[in-house]
């Protein structure tokens, strides 16, 4: 299968439209088998995935370790390798309580945003790819979702004076082809892309089918400013894949009524034109301008391929009218053509 490619922004670099998430490859909802774990990474990268997006946080590092086992596999050339700083892993200490994942390595995470801080996480994450380059390197949840209304400020000046400058100076020297910001808050790439001179942002769960603040004014600055835009969540943790069912998650918790009577009615009006619903939900994250590429998770072969046939799947275009007509899309919101 041929993915259409995409350029993130002004940077020169083309990214399929679908890109491999490797949040689950560190164990986050539970231990994964290595082989099957690799495997994932593995079927989506020689399917034409050639986005694959890692953090040290994710495992504590393990998720960047799977990864390089799967470089291994396929090879590093022709692929576009994302990870993020922020963190890095203190191998003399375990983990702790709140590590927020199932599994992964016994290692702590130190948050640390200062510029030898970032430093530190790029040469861990080096070495856990084993490779001698990232193509794309973000600075990880400096948002009021991580560290709170009341710790936001520190940390959002700690991202400037420290990561930022690091970042700027790994690409003025050819380390890194583009600079970005990974959050869960559109008003901190806002803010960001305003502050500093970055090619590339990973949003998660802000702009889907089911809400899109992102879309007023972080996506029409994106593209004045030449941003590229990789979008995560777009399943809002997992509501727009499952659908409206007893246990459906929500931003990382259980959905609420409300959200769980308006994704009930973005469902009934998919299934009226015979569309699944995370299949709808995949493809009107394509349909704004500003968007690059979407990351989509995935912890086996099978899993890759289902996101992959979605991108092939028809969807007419009655289904996003029919979505506006009831008002569970706004007027003007731009769909796939």
């Amino acid at each position: 299968m041929t993915l259409s490619t995409r350029p993130l922004g002004r940077t020169g670099i083309a990214v399929s439209e679908i890109g491999f998430g490797a949040a689950p490859l560190g164990d986050l909802y539970g231990r994964l088998d290595e082989a099957t774990a690799v495997g994932a990474a593995v079927a989506a990268l020689s399917a034409g995935v050639t986005l694959l997006d890692t953090s040290p946080l994710y495992g504590h590092g393990l998720a960047e370790a799977r990864c390089g086992a799967a470089l291994r596999q396929v090879g590093r050339d022709g692929v576009v390798l994302c990870s993020k700083v922020g963190r890095w892993m203190d191998p003399r200490q375990g983990r702790g309580d709140g590590s927020g994942y199932a599994g992964g390595f016994p290692h702590r995470a130190v948050i640390d945003y200062s510029y030898d801080g970032t430093l530190r996480s790029v040469e861990q994450s080096l070495l856990r790819l084993g490779t001698d380059r990232i193509d794309v390197l973000l600075i990880h949840d400096v948002d009021v979702w991580t560290h709170g209304a009341e710790r936001i400020e520190a940390r959002f000046a700690e991202a400037m004076e420290g990561a930022y400058r690091a970042l700027d100076r790994l690409r003025a020297d050819g380390t890194v082809k583009a600079i970005g910001v990974g959050v869960n808050e559109a008003e901190m790439c806002v803010r960001f892309a305003k502050a500093g001179d970055f090619d590339a942002m990973l949003l998660a769960g802000r702009y889907s089918l089911l809400e899109q603040p992102a879309l007023d004014a972080f996506l029409p600055l994106a593209q004045a400013k030449g941003i590229g835009v990789m979008l995560g969540g777009v399943f809002n943790s997992g509501i727009l894949a499952s659908g409206a069912v007893p246990g459906a998650k929500y931003n990382y918790g259980p959905a609420p009524a409300d959200i769980l009577e308006r994704v009930g009615r973005i469902e009934a009006v998919c299934r009226a034109h015979g569309v699944p619903l995370a299949t709808a939900a995949l493809r009107f994250a394509l349909g704004h301008p500003a968007v690059s590429s979407v990351v989509l998770g995935a912890v086996t072969a099978a899993e890759v391929r289902r996101n992959l046939d979605a991108m092939a799947a028809v969807v007419p275009a009655a289904l996003w009218s029919d979505l506006t007509g009831q008002g569970l899309l706004a007027a003007g919101v731009p769909v796939p053509l």
